[in-house]
């Protein structure tokens, strides 16, 4: 090699040793690469990005040159995830409760075999299970300290299980203690389970507990009527329940003890009640439901980001809460459905209404956790659902219209106030409950017009609307999300109903008239009643939209002269189509005549241009935002 290639190359390996001590000082500044990290263990490395040469050779040691490399170095701190294989799991996990299930049916027929051939004594077979399921729960500790946790939880559930099995021997088959006794025995083994698991930090163990006190009734059956008994037991299992989920995060056992809970409770509901016993069940219903009420509440979870809740919490703070109040509602409904009660059932449901404002009101104090979201949404709902159900409970036909069309207007002024999207979605739901049963339920013809139970529950109608879309103009200069009903949507969407139903409900007294009238009436009036009537349609259609009109720019509304434009082009086809051949030459000749002036001054009015339509610009185009709804052009 000649000297000058040497001297060219050593001069680029000196350029090359200052670049990567220049690249090195610049890591160690950020804190990316240590200068002199003491290496103790060999690390697990990982392959960084290489830099581009022409990146490289131009110094750029940029943060954006580095923001997607990974580590240098594989820390402790990354998630541990479960690597465990489909042939783990089952060899650990489902081969394990398939043999607690086995260990406890060799055993129940261990017991029968002894029966049957009389190996062993009465006394002597339930001592020999007593001592076999004490020894398996002592000898199962040893496997807790060498790591084995949950092998050693298994054997505390098949030695739980041989216990409940002997005392259930004891009083069922052999008659050697009395049912008091093996209840209580077999409920401080539920109690036990119970400690063990909250001092072990065992949730499997809490369960398997959990299953065995569900299971103590049935072994302990003698198919009669123990109202008190049962309900006393399941009420403090719940209750011990309730407190592990206070000290522990373990919501799903807060489920398992509703769904208990609720089988024995509906089960003794269609065996054993009668209406004698309603007021001897209603507190043990209470306090059902309130525990699992405050339940949700009183859960101490795990995770803080509500976002990522476990399956099981969803299951406790969704579900639980739904189903709890529905069937809640519906036992106490069910206790006081009496003919002589017809009035509790309307209070029945404003007084849940009223309960679950309270606890949503509740503070964070104590024993009671922070509300989630959800959980807060779904007390808020719950409570206006119970509203929105005592109306139908009490009232029935217009007033049933009133009451929802109310409940909507006052929901959406309360939405307002508070800023709740939820209270909004919910008033909107109201109003179209209160609209339907307006077009369904009302009353029908009545002899006196204006003045009957329908119009009425129209004008209410009109009135409720018309407030609502004054609340809704009033709230376009702010922001809300595009699911939340914004205030000038529900604005708009008010008026264009409202005009609707003013323009139907003067349209159906006009037919009432015409028809009570024609039904009562001897003269030649009440037997063209069809002409006069459709000659009153055309009148009022030509009225309405001229007041739409005059209004609309009278506001400098687009939105308003639009509807008026719509009504006036269906007066032009009712008068060309329906009046044509409908009306008589005298009437035919007013109906033309009046929707002619009006189109001719409605033409007069545009041309004139006082609104200076012609240099405004398209809608769209202007960036200073949408008007307020009746006022400005829209």
């Amino acid at each position: 090699m000649e000297p000058d290639s040497q001297s060219g190359l050593e001069d680029q390996v000196k350029e090359l040793r200052m670049r990567v001590r220049r690249l090195e000082e610049t890591l160690a500044s950020r804190g990316i690469y240590p200068q002199a990290a003491p290496r103790v263990a060999e690390p697990v490395m990982q392959t960084a990005p290489i830099l581009p040469v022409a990146q490289m050779a131009q110094g750029d040691l940029s943060p954006a040159s580095f923001e997607d490399a990974p580590p240098l170095f594989a820390g402790s701190t990354a998630k541990k995830t479960d690597s465990r294989s489909l042939e783990s799991k089952i060899g650990s996990q489902w081969f394990n409760r398939v043999g607690i299930l086995a260990v406890l049916i060799a055993m129940a027929w261990f017991l029968k075999l002894a029966i049957d051939n009389q190996w062993i004594g009465p006394a002597g077979r339930v001592l020999l299970g007593l001592v076999a399921g004490a020894g398996l729960i002592a000898w199962s500790e040893r496997f807790r300290a060498k790591g084995y946790a949950a092998f050693s939880y298994s054997l505390k559930a098949v030695g739980s299980g041989i216990l409940y099995l002997s005392l259930w021997a004891a009083f069922s088959l052999f008659h050697l203690i009395p049912s008091s006794a093996a209840f209580a025995a077999m409920i401080l083994v539920t109690a036990f389970n119970g400690f063990m698991a909250w001092a072990q930090e065992a949730e499997l163990l809490a369960l398997y507990g959990i299953v065995g006190g569900l299971s103590t009734p049935v072994l302990l059956s003698t198919s009669g009527n123990h109202e008190v008994t049962l309900f006393s037991y399941l009420l403090l299992l719940d209750i011990g329940v309730l407190v592990l989920v206070v000290l522990r995060p373990w919501s799903r056992l807060l489920f398992a003890a509703f769904l208990g809970t609720v089988v024995y409770f509906g089960g003794w509901l269609g065996e054993y009640y009668t209406d004698s016993q309603a007021w001897r069940t209603a507190p043990f219903l209470t306090c059902f439901f309130l525990i699992f009420a405050f339940g949700p509440r009183l859960i101490r979870r795990k995770e803080i980001d509500e976002t990522h809740m476990s399956a099981w919490d969803n299951l406790a703070l969704v579900v639980l809460p739904v189903v709890n109040a529905a069937l809640g509602f519906i036992s106490f409904y069910g206790l006081i459905d009496q003919p002589k009660s017809s009035w509790a059932g309307p209070w029945l449901a404003v007084a849940f209404a009223a309960f679950y404002l309270l606890i949503l009101r509740l503070p964070e104090r104590g024993w009671f956790r922070a509300s989630p979201p959800v959980l807060a949404s779904l007390h808020l709902a719950t409570a206006v659902v119970f509203l929105t159900l005592a109306i139908p409970l009490k009232a029935h036909g217009h007033w049933l219209t009133v009451g929802w069309l109310v409940e909507g207007g006052a929901l959406f002024w309360v939405a307002i106030r508070v800023r709740s999207v939820l209270l909004r979605v919910l008033a909107v739901l109201c109003f179209a409950l209160g609209l339907v049963a307006l077009l369904a339920l009302n009353p029908g013809v009545s002899s006196t017009p204006i003045w009957n139970a329908r119009f009425g529950s129209y004008c209410v109608a009109i009135a409720v609307l018309a407030f609502g879309a004054w609340l809704g103009s009033r709230q376009t200069g702010e922001t809300y999300p595009e699911s939340a009903f914004p205030g000038p949507a529900v604005a708009f969407a008010s008026i264009l109903v409202c005009n609707a139903l003013i323009l139907l409900a003067v349209s159906l007294e006009i037919h009432n008239y015409w028809w009570v009238f024609h039904l009562h009436g001897k003269s030649r009036l009440s037997q063209d009643y069809e002409m006069y009537a459709q000659f009153t349609y055309s009148a009022w259609f030509m009225i309405f939209g001229a007041i739409l009109l005059s209004v609309g720019f009278g506001r400098a509304s687009a939105f308003l002269r639009w509807q008026a434009l719509v009504l006036l082009a269906v007066a032009v086809g009712k008068v060309f189509v329906v009046d044509v051949s409908e009306l008589s030459q005298g009437y035919r000749i007013l109906s033309f005549l009046g929707l002619g002036v009006l189109l001719l001054g409605v033409s007069y009015i545009y041309q004139r241009d006082w609104l200076n339509l012609k240099g405004r610009k398209p809608v769209g185009s202007d960036d200073s935002g949408a008007a307020e709804p009746g006022g400005g052009d829209a």
